[in-house]
């Protein structure tokens, strides 16, 4: 499982394990998953998707960070 943390300014917008991430990067949409290569990418607005046990969910996004480290996917975003 990979671990996914989305911050806003104003508060902890998820934080828990997922099977999948998808951003959407200024040059252009990227899927995160398990094991994937440490990597720090700007985000331009769309649609923040990610996959729990819980099934799918989104988060609109205007711009932000993302930055993947050991299985941690931590986003910094405005919404």
């Amino acid at each position: 499982m990979l671990k996914l943390r989305i911050i806003a300014p104003d508060r902890l917008v998820f934080e828990g394990d997922v099977e999948s991430v998808t951003l959407p990067g200024t040059v252009g949409s990227f899927t995160v998953l398990n094991n994937h290569a440490p990597i720090i990418s700007s985000l331009e607005n769309g649609k923040i998707v990610y996959k729990d046990a819980n099934g799918q969910s989104e988060v609109a996004v205007r711009s932000g960070f993302a930055e993947v480290c050991n299985n941690t996917l931590s986003i910094c975003v405005e919404i």
